[in-house]
């Protein structure tokens, strides 16, 4: 299947009140096993790259090449996006290279230099068809808006959206990155206050330490695309110390990567299901669910 647009996946996923299921790559193995379960659950799947792999691989366009094969030759409907850039040279070589949408990240700049540098941006993007998120602060773990006791003001978010004209915007609802325990709780009075104040659908950064039924009431709420990564990264890190530990002589990389990309392609199906069921317990007060594995 031809790559989809990712504004074709968040729309779609909007329109149902489901989530639209955005994972991180960080390597071949990781997108291989991404690609695995979209065509496992036949549910669409955009497959992120954030700045931080970029800088990992010290290039933008094996990986991205690499992933954008895996996406054109899936017969799932997958889109690949470029998450928190904030170098601009990255922004413009990953969409020229086909990439479809991309979250610019100018949020650690002073307010009036975020709205201007995005807008700038957004601009150049849309001129190439491609999609635009963004932020008006930095998520949680990362020293900035989404900080413990943070929130995003659907004011300010209603005037940032409209100074910027970015197509969707990632909002500080109560998660935080790289959390490894799923036991954050989002304010849902916030997040349908803020659905309903913006014209842009809602991301939601740090859904890694979110439970399953947290998700399921956020998008219930009026949250769209949900990011995870370092949950997956934990899945594929513990596989791999699993296999070593069984068998101490193992030298061929093979040999432990493939489970480790097998135990990604299990949770991550598992992930696309939560998130792409509709929730039948909207009730906030109903107890979280344990984390899994």
């Amino acid at each position: 299947m031809p790559l989809v647009p990712t504004s074709s996946i968040v729309d779609a996923a909007s329109a149902a009140r489901v989530g639209a299921a955005a994972f991180n790559v960080i390597h071949l193995e990781t997108a291989e096993a991404l690609v695995t379960a979209a065509e496992r659950t036949g549910i669409p799947l955009i497959l992120q790259i954030s700045e931080n792999c970029i800088r990992y691989h010290g290039s933008l366009l094996p990986l991205t090449r690499a992933t954008l094969a895996l996406a054109e030759e899936s017969s799932a409907p997958i889109a690949v996006h470029l998450d928190h850039i904030t170098d601009r040279d990255l922004v413009q070589k990953g969409i020229s290279a086909g990439v479809g949408s991309v979250m610019v990240d100018a949020s650690a700049l002073p307010y009036e230099e975020n709205v201007a540098t995005t807008a700038e941006l957004t601009a150049w993007c849309h001129e190439r068809g491609a999609y635009v998120e963004a932020e008006l602060g930095e998520i949680g773990g990362k020293d900035g808006v989404h900080a413990p006791g943070v929130r995003t003001d659907p004011d300010d978010a209603l005037t940032f959206v409209r100074a910027t004209g970015v197509d969707a915007l990632a909002v500080a609802v109560g998660s935080s990155h790289a959390m490894r325990e799923r036991t954050a709780v989002l304010d849902k009075e916030l997040i349908a206050a803020l659905h309903s104040t913006l014209p842009v659908p809602l991301v939601l950064h740090g859904s890694s330490g979110v439970p399953d039924d947290e998700l399921r009431r956020a998008i219930a709420a009026g949250m769209t695309k949900i990011n995870i990564s370092t949950h997956l990264v934990s899945v594929f890190t513990r596989s791999i110390r699993q296999t070593l530990d069984a068998d101490p002589t193992l030298v061929d990389s093979r040999k432990y990567l493939k489970p480790a990309r097998a135990a990604v392609t299990e949770e991550v199906a598992r992930l696309l299901d939560v998130l792409g069921t509709p929730a039948t317990v909207p009730d906030r007060h109903v107890s979280q669910a344990p984390a899994p594995g």
